[in-house]
């Protein structure tokens, strides 16, 4: 096996003899659906082997489906494959990262899909007005839970009767 000059050799190495190149990836860098996602991308052109190289490390074999076995080649081909395996893997993880939301966007469109409960459906449900548990206190209004502020013209309402302190006649 010979290296590549542009890659480590502990990562990508190549057999021009039989005019192949082999990847080692880290397995928990790399998932495995990552790994078969960019193999997909490349099965036009070359074919592709995906097998373990140890206990945490996945080995990807090139092979060009055309008689081409050139170092330079062969060197573009795992390059672009490598490109397309980082791609594939962020995507993977987005995909890992933002399911819950997907599903709760996908849920809410079905949900809407639905449209209108039906004359029955509306029939079981409870329109009472009774109140719920709240111990955290999560459902009072801000003016229930702080009061509303008064302002300087409210501080003394208008039909409130005159003080007598003021009345009295000095002797």
């Amino acid at each position: 096996m010979a290296a590549l000059p542009s890659l480590p050799a502990e990562l990508a190495s190549a057999d021009l003899a039989a005019g192949s190149v082999t990847l080692t990836v880290d397995a928990e860098v790399y998932p495995l659906d990552a790994v078969f996602a960019a193999a997909f991308t490349f099965l036009r052109e070359c074919w592709v082997v995906v097998d373990r190289a140890g206990a945490a490390r996945w080995a990807i074999a090139l092979t060009p489906k055309t008689a081409t076995a050139e170092p330079a080649a062969l060197e573009a081909m795992v390059g672009g494959f490598a490109n397309e395996l980082l791609s594939c893997a962020y995507r993977h993880r987005l995909a890992k990262d933002n399911r819950a939301t997907v599903e709760a966007v996908t849920n809410a469109a079905l949900a809407g899909a639905l449209g209108p409960p039906t004359l029955d459906e509306l029939e079981d449900f409870d329109f009472s007005n009774e109140a719920f548990e709240d111990p955290l206190g999560i459902a009072q209004s801000w003016e229930d839970k702080y009061g509303k502020k008064a302002k300087a013209t409210d501080a003394a309402p208008a039909d409130a009767a005159p003080s007598d302190a003021g009345d009295e006649e000095a002797p």
